[in-house]
C-alpha cells in the first residue's frame, strides 16, 4: 500500500516548478510551456513572487541560487547578495548612537542585489527576453492579486506606525487609508510602472543580451538608482533602534556592483554529494552537520523518533556555533570551511554528542583562529541575551512570520535551478518614491565589533541566511530543494534530507513528516538573541518523543502540526523522469509538472 501524503508526489517528464506560491508556480511551468528553460522559468517565478509575497521577497532584496547547467555540464552558484556601501563603516553607524545594526529603516540597507542576479542568470543561461520574464509581474501588479492573510495581517499590524513614520509605505500598502482583507484582489501600480519602463529602455536596443544588458543600466545606473539615490540623501526615518536615522546607500554604489558566478561548496555524505553557497552564507552549516553525522547509524532510526532528532539538533548546535565564529565573506577574511569538513574535525566534534541535551555554545577550535574564537565569544557575552527573535520581520509591532521564498525548477533538457530570493519586505523600509518598492535590511547581519568576519565594512557581504540546495546522487545531479526560514533554513532542509536518504521516502512524505529546529544559538536577526537548548518540535511526533525529548534535558517549545518549515524540493532521475514536491504548511506552496 502507498504511503499517504499530504499531496501527490508531482511526475513527468516535461518540467517540474516548484515554489512557496502556487501563483508563482503556474508562472514558472507556463515558461517552460512556451518552450523556456528552468533559468527562465525561474526568473519570471522570482519576479512574481515579488508581487505576491511582498511580506517574504521584494525588488530591493537579494538572491543566492545554486544550479546546473546541461550545457556547461557544470554546478555554479550565483550570488547576488549586495555588499555594504561606501559609506556603511562602524565609525559612522557608532557615532549615529548604536551598538547593533536595527532590523529594519535605511542604515540596515545593503545594495540591492537580486535584479542584477536575475538578469545574469537570463542573459547567460536563459533564452527568453526581458519582456518575457516580466511580464507576468507586471500582470499582478497592475491587475492586482489575491492577498495572502499574513500579508493583510503583516500591513494591518503596521498600518499605524507606516502613517505616522513610513508614509510613502502607507500609501502604497493602504491605499485609500485601508489595509487590504485576506484574499482581497491588491495591486501596486507604481511597482507596474517601474517594471514597464524597464522594459521600455531594455526595448530600446536591439538583440537579446543587448537589452538585458539596458535593463541592469537603467535599475543599476539609470533611472531606479537615480531614484534611490534622492530618497535616501534626505529621508531620515523610524528603525527598531527608536530613532530615525539617514541611510548611506548611493547611486555610485549601485553603478559600481555586480552579481557574481562562484564554485560551489561541497561534501561528499554516503554516494551524495551536496552542494551549497560558500560561507558567505550560512550553507555550509549543513555540510559541517553532515559530516558529524556520518559517523552515527541514522538508517537504522526512527526518523520521528526522539534518537533522530536529539542527535541532529546536537549536531546542528555545533555546526551552527562554529558559523558564528568563521563564517563571513571570503574576500575579506580567511574562512577554513576545508578544516571545518575535515573528518579528523569532525571525529573529535562528535565526541561532543552524547545522551543529553547540551545548554552551551559550543564553537571548535580552529588552528590559527585562537583570537577570532575568543573575540566572537566574548562579544557575543556581551550582546546575546534570553529570549528569541528569529526571523526578520519587525516583531515588537507585528506578527512575525516567515522571510524568504524559495524556488526549484528542472527542464526536460536537464537543466536545475535552487534559488531562495528575499529581502526588501514591506516591512523592512519605507516605499523608495516613484518606484512601488521598499529596501532591504540586510545589514543587520554585520556586527560592530571590529576584527570579525562579519563586521560591517564598506563592499563585504552580510553573512546571510539564504540558503538553497542542490546534491548530486553518484556524481549526477539529481535534487534541489529549499526553504524560507531565516537562520531555520538548513535546519529544516537537514531533516529533510536525511529521512530522504535513509529512510527512502517519496520527496512529497519527506517534507510531510514532522519538523524541528533549535534557538540554541544566537539569531542572525536584530536583535541578535539566543534561547539555550530550547527546541520547537511539531506536536504530530507524539507525546512520548516529546516527553522522552525532555528527559534529554531539551527545552522543548511544542508547535502545532503542518506549522513548521516551507520545504520545496524537484528530483531529475537518470532516465529523464522528474519529481516534485511542495509543503502543505501554510496552504500556499505549490509544485507542479507534467
Amino acid at each position: 500500500m502507498t504511503e499517504f501524503t499530504t499531496r501527490p508526489e508531482i511526475l513527468g517528464t516535461f518540467g517540474v516548478v516548484t515554489s512557496t506560491h502556487w501563483i508563482a508556480s503556474a508562472v514558472g511551468m507556463s515558461i517552460l510551456e512556451k518552450g523556456g528553460n528552468a533559468f527562465d522559468a525561474a526568473v519570471a517565478t522570482g519576479f512574481v513572487l515579488q508581487i505576491v509575497e511582498p511580506h517574504l521577497c521584494g525588488p530591493g532584496g537579494d538572491m543566492p541560487a545554486i544550479f546546473y547547467s546541461k550545457k556547461k555540464d557544470n554546478v555554479e552558484v550565483i550570488c547576488a547578495q549586495g555588499p555594504a556601501p561606501a559609506g556603511a563603516t562602524i565609525e559612522h553607524y557608532t557615532s549615529e548612537g548604536l551598538a547593533m545594526i536595527p532590523g529594519d529603516g535605511l542604515l540596515a540597507t545593503v545594495i540591492p542585489g537580486a535584479f542584477d542576479g536575475w538578469m545574469l542568470m537570463l542573459r547567460d543561461y536563459g533564452t527568453m527576453s526581458v519582456r518575457d520574464v516580466l511580464e507576468p509581474a507586471i500582470y499582478y501588479a497592475e491587475n492586482g492579486h489575491p492577498v495572502l492573510a499574513r500579508v493583510s495581517a503583516t500591513i494591518k499590524g503596521l498600518a499605524g506606525f507606516f502613517e505616522k513614520e513610513w508614509p510613502t509605505s502607507y500609501a502604497t500598502w493602504l491605499p485609500g487609508g485601508t489595509a487590504p482583507e485576506p484574499l482581497s484582489n491588491f495591486k501596486n501600480p507604481v511597482l507596474a510602472e517601474t517594471w514597464k519602463r524597464v522594459v521600455a529602455e531594455a526595448e530600446a536596443k536591439s538583440g537579446r543580451e543587448n537589452q538585458i544588458e539596458a535593463a541592469r543600466d537603467a535599475f543599476y545606473r539609470g533611472f531606479v538608482a537615480e531614484a534611490i539615490d534622492a530618497y535616501v540623501r534626505t529621508a531620515e526615518v523610524m528603525d527598531a533602534s527608536g530613532s530615525r536615522h539617514r541611510g548611506v546607500l548611493t547611486a555610485q554604489d549601485m553603478a559600481s556592483w555586480q552579481a557574481t558566478v562562484e564554485a560551489p561548496q561541497t561534501y561528499d555524505y554516503h554516494d551524495w554529494t551536496v552542494a551549497k553557497t560558500p560561507a558567505w552564507g550560512q550553507g555550509p552549516v549543513l555540510l559541517q552537520s553532515l559530516a558529524l553525522l556520518k559517523g552515527f547509524d541514522l538508517s537504522s532510526m526512527d526518523p520521528s523518533g526522539a534518537d533522530f532528532v536529539h542527535v541532529v539538533v546536537e549536531a546542528m548546535k555545533l555546526a551552527y556555533a562554529d558559523r558564528e565564529v568563521y563564517y563571513g565573506d571570503p574576500d575579506f577574511a580567511q574562512i577554513p570551511t576545508e578544516y571545518l569538513l575535515s573528518e579528523g574535525y569532525n571525529a573529535e566534534r562528535r565526541k561532543l554528542i552524547g545522551g543529553q541535551a547540551s545548554l552551551d555554545l559550543r564553537p571548535g577550535r580552529v588552528p590559527g583562529y585562537d583570537h577570532q574564537l575568543d573575540l566572537t565569544m566574548a562579544m557575543l557575552g556581551e550582546v546575546s541575551g534570553k529570549g528569541a527573535v528569529y526571523e526578520p520581520t519587525m516583531s515588537h509591532l507585528t506578527e512575525k512570520r516567515g522571510d524568504t521564498v524559495h524556488i526549484d525548477v528542472i527542464d526536460r533538457w536537464g537543466n536545475m535551478v535552487s534559488t531562495t530570493p528575499s529581502g526588501g519586505w514591506l516591512q523592512s523600509s519605507p516605499i523608495v518614491p516613484g518606484l512601488g518598492f521598499a529596501l532591504n535590511s540586510r545589514a543587520q547581519m554585520f556586527w560592530l565589533k571590529p576584527g570579525l568576519p562579519t563586521s560591517l565594512e564598506p563592499g563585504k557581504r552580510p553573512r546571510t541566511t539564504l540558503t538553497p540546495s542542490l546534491a548530486l546522487h553518484q556524481g549526477r545531479p539529481t535534487l534541489v530543494f529549499g526553504t524560507p526560514g531565516g537562520d531555520q533554513q538548513d535546519q529544516w532542509q537537514l531533516p529533510f534530507f536525511l529521512r530522504y536518504v535513509h529512510h527512502k521516502k517519496n520527496l512529497q512524505a519527506a517534507i510531510d513528516m514532522p519538523l524541528f529546529h533549535t534557538t540554541h544559538f544566537p539569531g542572525s536577526f536584530y536583535p541578535r538573541t539566543r534561547e539555550p537548548g530550547n527546541i520547537m518540535v511539531e506536536s504530530n511526533v507524539g507525546p512520548e518523543v516529546l516527553a522522552e525529548l525532555r528527559r534529554r534535558g531539551h527545552q522543548v517549545t511544542v508547535a502545532d502540526p503542518w506549522s513548521v518549515g516551507r520545504l520545496t524540493a524537484a528530483r531529475r532521475d537518470a532516465d529523464g523522469l522528474m519529481r516534485a514536491a511542495a509543503t502543505p504548511r501554510l496552504m500556499q506552496a505549490y509544485a507542479v509538472g507534467r
